[in-house]
C-alpha cells in the first residue's frame, strides 16, 4: 500500500492535479486520519497479536512457580525455566512488537506516552527474568509480562476497533475534479487528462458534468451547483464572461469555458491545502491515557532507581535490590490503565454511534467538553439546504391560493431553476395534477408566459410589475429571507408565491441548548446579508458573519481561537473543509458532502443541531468517567508502589510480585465495570 505522509506531498502541479488518486493518504494515527484499509489491517493485526499471546500465556501462568505457590500445587516440566523463557521470548518480541515500536516512535517524537510506560514494564520484566533464567537469583516475572502484554493488546485492539479511522479527506477533494476534460482544438473536440490542460484552454462542459479547472464562459449559459465549494444554497446563473469553478457541477445547457488556472493555482486546490495544514497541525494534540501515561513513566521511573539506590545504600545485596526495583517498575504500570481508557473510548463510540454521533477522532471527542463557542455552517445545517415554499397568497377573489400555485406549476415545470424546483415540489406534495400548457415564452430577465386551460398565465418577478406599473400587495414581503414570485391571469394579478430556504425544526431547542451551557452560537454563510440577519434574529444567535467565503471562515475559527474560545465548527460542504480541520472540534453533518465527513473529528449522521447538544453532554459524562477510572487505576499503584518498593520492611511487609498481582486485577475488574455504567449516562 502508498502511502504518503504530508511532508513529502509534492506540490507540483501533476501531482496536485491528480494527487495520487487511490493512494492512501495518512497522518498521525493518534488523529484518527489514517486510510481506511491501514487502519482495518492494523485493526486486524491487533487482533491476532491478542489471539495468540492469549494462548501462549496459559501455559506461561499454568508453569510459572510463583502462580504454582499461589494456588498450591506443583507440576514443573523438566527444563520448565527454559521452556517459560521460550514461551514468553515469543509473547514478548511478537506480541510485545506493536508497543516496542511505538516506544521508538514516542522517544523519536519526544513524547512519552502509553507505549513507552508498557514497553518500559515489559522490557524490564522480561531481561529481568531472563536473567534469572540464566544464573540470577531471584524470581521470574514471564507470568506478569505476558499477561500485561495480553491485555495492552486486548486495550489497544478494543480502541482502534472503535475509533473510526479513515482520512480519505485530501484524495475525497480530488476526486470532485473529472480525471478528464473536453478540449476544442478548432472544431473538433479531443478527450486530454486533467494534468495536461493549460492556461488559456478552451474546453466544452457538457449538461451534468463536474467543471474540470477553473475560468471563464466564452458561450451559453446555465445554472452551476457551487453550493459544495461556496455553501449557497441557490444554484447560480452563469453568462459569457462569468467564472466558474473548478468542481462546480454544471446544471442543463452547454458551456464553453476558457481554463484560467491548473492544477495547483485552483481554487479547489487551495481548499485542499488549507485542509492539509490544518490537519497536520491537529494531530499534535495529545490524549488523556498518553498523558497520564507519559507522567506515570517518569514516577516509575524516578521511584524505580530511588529504590535500589535506597535498598544498596542499606547494605542490602544487588540481587535483592534489583528485585525490589524490578517488582516497582512492572507494578507501575497498571492493567487497569491499558484497559481504563480503552474501554470507556469503546463504549462511547458504539453508544453515540446509536445515537447518529460517529466519532472519528477521540481526542476531540474528550475535548467538546470544553466547547466554549459554537460556528454554525447556515445552509444544510441549521437550515434544510434547499428551497421550500412559505406562504402561497391569492389576492383575487375568483382563484383560490391553490389554483394559483396549480396554474403557476404549469410553467415552472420544465424549468431547472431553483425557484421552479421548489414550486414543483410543493404540487407534488399537494398531489395536485399539474396542467398541459401551450405557448410558452421566456420573459427575458422578469419571468415566463404561457397559455394554460385558456388563460394567459405569467409567472414574474417583481420588477415585471414595477415596469407594468402594477401596485405590489403591502404584505408580499414579510421580514424572513423569502424570495417572491407573482402570477398574473390575463394580465391581472391573481396571488404570489414565497419561498425560502427552511430552518430546521430543531435548530432552535439545540440553541437554547448550548445557550443553557454557556457556549456562544455564531453562524458562518455563503448567502446574502438578509438572509443571514433573518436567520440570525429568528433563531436568536450571538452574532452570524454574510456571504463568506472559505478562506474567511477559517479566519473567523483563528479570529475566535485568538481570543481564547475553544471553538466547534459544524458545516456540511467542502466550503466548510478547511475550517473543520481548523477548529478544536470539527463537526460535520451526515447530509453534506463526504469532503466536509472526512475532515472532521465527528460525524453527525442525522443533521440534528440537537445530537451537537446531547454530543457535549455526553462527552462531558465520558470525560467525568475516564477521569473516574485513572484515579482507581493510578490509586492501586499509588498504595502498590510504595509497598513494593519496601517502604514497610522495617514492619515486616514487603509487598511480594503475587500479591501484587492480585491487587491489579482486582482494579481491572473494577475499571471494566465502572466503564460499563457510562451506557446509562446518555439519553435516548
Amino acid at each position: 500500500m502508498e502511502q504518503h505522509s504530508h511532508e513529502h506531498m509534492n506540490h507540483n502541479k501533476e501531482d496536485h492535479a491528480r494527487m495520487n488518486h487511490g493512494s492512501d493518504h495518512n497522518s498521525n494515527p493518534s488523529h484518527g486520519h489514517m486510510g481506511h484499509d491501514h487502519h482495518k489491517m492494523m485493526v486486524e493485526d491487533f487482533k491476532k497479536r491478542f489471539w495468540v499471546s492469549t494462548a501462549i500465556t496459559i501455559p506461561i501462568l499454568f508453569f510459572s512457580p510463583m502462580i504454582q505457590g499461589f494456588f498450591g500445587y506443583d507440576i514443573l516440566l523438566p527444563g520448565n525455566p527454559y521452556i517459560l523463557f521460550a514461551l514468553s521470548s515469543f509473547v514478548y518480541f511478537w506480541g510485545g512488537w506493536p508497543f516496542l515500536k511505538g516506544f521508538y516512535k514516542e522517544i523519536k517524537s519526544k513524547g512519552p506516552g502509553m507505549m513507552t510506560l508498557i514497553s518500559m514494564a515489559i522490557s524490564v520484566a522480561y531481561f529481568y527474568s531472563s536473567a534469572t533464567v540464566f544464573g540470577l537469583d531471584g524470581e521470574d516475572f514471564f507470568w506478569e509480562l505476558s499477561t500485561l502484554i495480553v491485555i495492552m493488546l486486548l486495550g489497544h485492539w478494543l480502541e482502534m476497533k472503535s475509533v473510526l479511522g479513515a482520512s480519505k479527506a485530501l484524495q475525497l477533494l480530488v476526486s470532485m475534479l473529472p480525471s478528464e476534460a473536453h478540449r476544442l482544438n478548432g472544431e473538433t473536440i479531443e478527450e486530454v487528462k486533467l494534468e495536461d490542460l493549460l492556461k488559456g484552454d478552451l474546453i466544452l462542459i457538457k449538461p451534468g458534468e463536474k467543471v474540470p479547472a477553473d475560468g471563464i464562459i466564452s458561450e451559453g449559459s446555465s445554472y452551476l451547483n457551487e453550493s459544495m465549494l461556496t455553501g449557497e444554497s441557490k444554484p447560480a446563473k452563469k453568462e459569457i464572461n462569468d467564472k466558474v469553478i473548478g468542481g462546480s457541477i454544471n446544471g442543463n445547457s452547454t458551456l464553453k469555458v476558457k481554463v484560467e488556472h491548473t492544477g495547483q493555482d485552483s481554487y479547489l486546490n487551495k481548499v485542499i491545502k488549507m485542509v492539509d495544514e490544518a490537519q497536520r497541525t491537529k494531530s499534535k494534540m495529545q490524549n488523556l491515557s498518553d498523558r497520564a501515561a507519559k507522567w506515570l513513566t517518569y514516577v516509575a521511573l524516578a521511584i524505580g532507581f530511588g529504590t535500589l539506590t535506597v535498598w544498596l545504600i542499606l547494605g542490602f545485596p544487588f540481587v535483592y535490590a534489583l528485585e525490589r526495583m524490578v517488582t516497582v517498575m512492572v507494578i507501575a504500570c497498571p492493567h487497569a490503565l491499558g484497559l481504563a481508557i480503552p474501554l470507556v473510548v469503546a463504549i462511547s463510540t458504539a453508544v453515540s454511534a446509536q445515537n447518529g454521533l460517529l466519532i472519528r477522532n477521540r481526542t476531540a471527542f474528550e475535548e467538546s467538553r470544553k466547547i466554549s463557542a459554537l460556528l454554525f455552517d447556515k445552509t444544510g445545517t441549521l437550515t434544510k439546504g434547499d428551497f421550500g415554499v412559505t406562504r402561497i397568497e391569492s389576492v383575487n377573489e375568483k382563484y383560490s391560493s391553490e389554483e394559483v400555485l396549480r396554474l403557476a406549476s404549469s410553467l415552472e415545470q420544465s424549468s431547472e431553476h431553483p425557484i421552479a424546483v421548489g414550486i414543483v415540489k410543493k404540487v407534488k406534495e399537494n398531489n395536485i395534477t399539474i396542467p398541459k400548457l401551450e405557448n410558452f415564452n421566456s420573459i427575458t430577465g422578469k419571468g415566463v408566459e404561457a397559455n394554460v386551460e385558456g388563460k394567459k398565465i405569467k409567472v414574474v418577478s417583481p420588477g415585471f410589475l414595477r415596469d407594468e406599473k402594477i401596485t405590489i400587495p403591502k404584505d408580499a414581503y414579510s421580514d424572513a429571507a423569502e424570495t417572491v414570485v407573482f402570477v398574473l391571469i390575463d394580465g391581472k394579478l391573481a396571488g404570489y408565491i414565497a419561498l425560502a430556504d427552511e430552518i430546521r425544526p430543531e435548530s432552535a431547542a439545540a440553541i437554547k441548548v448550548f445557550k443553557k451551557n454557556n457556549i456562544r452560537v455564531l453562524m458562518a454563510t455563503g448567502d446574502n446579508e438578509k438572509t443571514a440577519k433573518a436567520v440570525s434574529d429568528k433563531l436568536g444567535l450571538d452574532g452570524y458573519f454574510a456571504e463568506v467565503l472559505p478562506h474567511q471562515k477559517v479566519e473567523i475559527v483563528e479570529k475566535l481561537q485568538s481570543e481564547s474560545e475553544f471553538v466547534a465548527m459544524t458545516g456540511d460542504g467542502v466550503n466548510d473543509a478547511p475550517a473543520l480541520a481548523q477548529a478544536n472540534v470539527g463537526i460535520a453533518v451526515g447530509s453534506g458532502t463526504d469532503v466536509a465527513a472526512e475532515t472532521a473529528d465527528i460525524i453527525l449522521v442525522n443533521s440534528n443541531p440537537q445530537d451537537i447538544a446531547n454530543l457535549i453532554l455526553f462527552g462531558k459524562a465520558t470525560y467525568r468517567k475516564m477521569i473516574q477510572n485513572l484515579i482507581w487505576a493510578t490509586a492501586y499503584n499509588v498504595i502498590a508502589i510504595p509497598l513494593a518498593a519496601g517502604v514497610l520492611y522495617s514492619s515486616g511487609f514487603v509487598l511480594g510480585p503475587a500479591i501484587g498481582a492480585v491487587f491489579m486485577s482486582l482494579s481491572t475488574v473494577i475499571v471494566a465495570l465502572n466503564a460499563q455504567l457510562l451506557k446509562k449516562q446518555i439519553k435516548h
